[in-house]
């Protein structure tokens, strides 16, 4: 009986690479982030203009000032402030709570000092700069590398875990007159409503930004291996280079 031809690879394993945790919050959060973006949206069209401090009105000066934002990209899909305030209280405490017990659940299993906790030698000069050469590239890991996040991405998924998700939370509770009554160290924290509210724009435009750049790479890393693995976990490894 005749062999396998030489010429015909053999296929590479299938692997789990994310646990059931991830993957819901994952989804949970792409889900989330929409609502709270487009909602945001529409509460910004109510006064787009932003200020530092703690009072900002149309005769003060603004540090940024915009056009309304078109109804197509806002949630409703038209001007509606009470209703994008409904959408956007609804989905605040969903968000929180998720990201909350994601962070326990990381803390626990280990999954934050395993897989996004910076090593030595992540932090070498000539690791970072091969890790950036790679990513201009698009010289996307092969082999058991594929399974592990390189230094770029942990610190992408750490500024955005554990800095932009905290700040955007906190700085939406310090908008709220009833956490001003409740926590009102909350206001001074970051020195006023008004730059409270203006951090809240900015980190709401760095998530849309890190979302965006992370569907380009998941389309350019290979799309069909890349969902499969944050729907049901299995991921097949990428062959390796020569």
């Amino acid at each position: 009986m005749a062999g396998p031809s030489p010429h015909v690879a053999p296929p590479t394993p299938i692997v789990l690479r994310h646990r059931w945790p991830v993957r819901l919050w994952h989804w949970l959060n792409a889900i989330l982030l929409y609502v709270l973006f487009t909602s945001g949206l529409g509460i910004f069209n109510a006064h787009p203009r932003l200020y530092w401090g703690q009072y900002g009105a149309n005769f003060d000066h603004a540090w940024l000032e915009l056009e309304r934002f078109g109804g197509w990209i806002t949630l409703p899909g038209h001007y509606d402030l009470a209703m994008s305030r409904h959408w956007h209280l609804a989905a605040a405490p969903l968000f929180a709570f998720a990201l909350l017990a994601y962070m326990l659940w990381a803390l626990m299993k280990g999954h934050i000092a395993r897989d996004l906790a910076f090593r030595r030698e992540d932090l070498a000069p000539r690791h970072i700069l091969r890790d950036i050469l790679d990513h201009a590239r698009l010289r996307f890991p092969t082999g058991e590398a594929a399974l592990r996040y390189n230094v770029l991405q942990k610190a992408s998924y750490i500024a955005v875990i554990f800095v932009a998700l905290p700040l955007l939370i906190l700085t939406g509770l310090t908008m709220s007159p009833g956490m001003n009554a409740a926590w009102p160290w909350l206001v001074d924290l970051f020195g006023g409503r008004q730059s409270a509210r203006s951090i809240h724009f900015i980190m709401a435009f760095a998530l849309a930004t890190f979302f965006l750049v992370h569907i380009v790479m998941v389309l350019l890393a290979g799309p069909i291996n890349e969902l499969r693995s944050m729907i049901t976990g299995r991921y097949r490894l990428p062959r390796e280079r020569p």
